[in-house]
């Protein structure tokens, strides 16, 4: 079977650590690079945390260091759902820098990316910047990119702001920049994410999957909704999800625009279902049930496969 190839953009966060897991033993998946970025918490701990993450599951991808603020505006931050640190709930061992590849994360990726014999796929699990640089610092790049698959955007409420879903609202006009590359674009929107989830029956299946599903149930325990509810959300590990398990997803058409410069609205996604101009395919619909099963055994086959 020929491996997709892969490159991550991640911001570690609790489910960028569950979407990373996936995807490094996936069977489908060829990860290429992975590159850290400013994002749930700052880049120092989502370094760190990336790091750690490869230690534990004793993996050798190469890291790359990625943006440290969005493009324009303030940074943003999630510690108060992930913790400090971004992984509260679990104690990685601490790992060494041995892995990092030093040098710009755009002109990195540049070079993986065109040395490629195949088609590169970017996975966007945090805010956009690094892709958007690259786009920008090397437009030809696109030539050689397969498609992109984020987690971000929402089609209704948001939950930065009332209309802003927080990996947008942190680098919106990365985001634009990404929508308007010209690339085949998949997106997990916020709505997908709400409605994927685990019961605690099921997070229980997880905790008994070895010493990966115990990491994976301390840190998705730890996790803290501002709006309170307790189910077990899966938010990142959707984007993997229309990756490697399209059947649980419905998928439309439709023009995705970023808002600027609303007073109220900066960062809100205006997704368009109606345009005759699509560029990109949103998620709409996901079966719970579908995709709690491939979750579950995602998990279960990143136990048998860590050495």
């Amino acid at each position: 079977m020929t491996k997709k190839p892969l490159i991550i953009s991640t911001d570690p966060g609790i489910d960028d650590i569950a979407a990373m897991t996936i995807s490094l033993f996936a069977k489908e998946l060829d990860v290429r690079m992975i590159v850290p970025t400013w994002g749930n918490v700052a880049l120092n701990y989502t370094l760190q945390n990336t790091l750690n993450l490869e230690k534990f599951l004793n993996t050798k991808v190469p890291v790359v260091v990625g943006a440290n603020q969005p493009l324009v505006r303030p940074a943003i931050s999630a510690a108060s759902v992930h913790g400090k640190t971004g992984i509260a709930g679990f104690e990685f061992p601490t790992a060494d820098k041995s892995l990092v590849r030093p040098g710009l994360a755009a002109t990195l990726m540049y070079k993986e990316i065109k040395n490629s014999s195949e088609k590169v796929t970017l996975l966007g699990i945090g805010p956009l910047t690094d892709y958007a640089l690259l786009f920008k610092q090397y437009p030809d790049v696109v030539d050689n990119i397969e498609e992109v698959v984020i987690m971000g955007a929402n089609i209704g409420r948001g939950n930065h702001s009332p209309l802003a879903e927080y990996n947008i609202a942190g680098d919106p006009e990365a985001a634009q920049v990404v929508f308007h590359s010209g690339l085949k674009m998949k997106v997990a929107p916020l709505e997908i994410g709400n409605k994927a989830h685990v019961t605690q029956e099921q997070m229980k299946e997880i905790k008994v999957c070895g010493k990966v599903g115990d990491m994976l149930y301390s840190m998705f325990s730890n996790i803290h909704e501002p709006d309170g509810d307790p189910r077990i959300k899966i938010f990142d590990p959707t984007a993997v999800g229309l990756i490697l398990c399209p059947e649980a997803f419905t998928l439309k058409q439709a023009d995705v625009e970023i808002e600027l410069a609303g007073r109220y609205t900066s960062g809100a996604s205006v997704i368009d279902f109606m345009s005759k101009t699509p560029n990109a395919e949103v998620a709409v619909d996901v079966d719970v049930d579908k995709f709690a099963d491939w979750f579950i055994k995602s998990i279960q086959n990143a136990e048998q496969e860590r050495k």
